[in-house]
């Protein structure tokens, strides 16, 4: 039940906010201004430095935190021991996929070819991650839909305000964004990101 109720979750918020941080420190204050922005699923990237310190301090918000840039099982159940309630990995790696059954937590592999998405169907994944999205058109969820009908996918890398509605149109279960709120916090600081933050909320509704 568990990893159904996540899966819904994610339906159900249609936006993921991939947190990259340079600082532990930097990598809170966005999560948090993505947070007062309205985003309820943010994924937690493992090249932050000491990632382990974020989970610790977004550890009581009302969030959804997933763990991302995952390459080991190693580092898939340090994630998932620190609270991370999916594992996303920037390719499919077979060996993430039982560590992520055995505790029933969802496991969203990046895949940019029907090949890499039937074998991480078979391997029990129900989102992938087209990645990175901005070599596509939203009609290729379409086109993947054709021969993988149960196919879910989860466009990231190249998501903005503009082109997010025709992903979520063109049949995305949620959509990955992220380089916009590093920028909009770089630029103008911790209000910008809650302001942008929002602003994909209102766009999923």
């Amino acid at each position: 039940m568990q990893k159904y109720s996540i899966l819904s979750q994610l339906a159900e918020t249609k936006v993921v906010a991939v947190i990259r941080g340079n600082t532990a420190e930097e990598a809170i204050e966005l999560s948090k201004a993505a947070i007062q922005g309205g985003i309820r699923a943010i994924e937690l990237t493992y090249t932050t430095p000491q990632v382990g310190k974020v989970f610790e301090a977004l550890a009581g918000e009302n969030v959804l935190l997933g763990a991302g840039s995952v390459l080991d099982t190693e580092t898939a159940r340090h994630a998932i021991l620190a609270g991370a309630k999916f594992i996303v990995s920037p390719s499919y790696m077979e060996e993430l996929s039982p560590m992520c059954n055995r505790y029933s937590i969802p496991y969203l592999p990046g895949c940019t070819t029907i090949r890499e998405m039937v074998k991480s169907l078979e391997g029990g994944s129900d989102i992938i991650k087209l990645f990175p999205a901005n070599n596509f058109d939203p009609s290729f969820i379409k086109s993947i839909n054709g021969p993988l009908p149960n196919a879910r996918v989860m466009p990231t890398g190249g998501i903005n305000l503009s082109n997010m509605k025709a992903w979520l149109d063109g049949g995305a279960v949620a959509v990955g964004i992220g380089s916009d709120l590093n920028k909009a916090y770089a630029a103008e600081g911790f209000e910008a990101a809650v302001q942008l933050s929002r602003k994909y909320m209102e766009q999923a509704r």
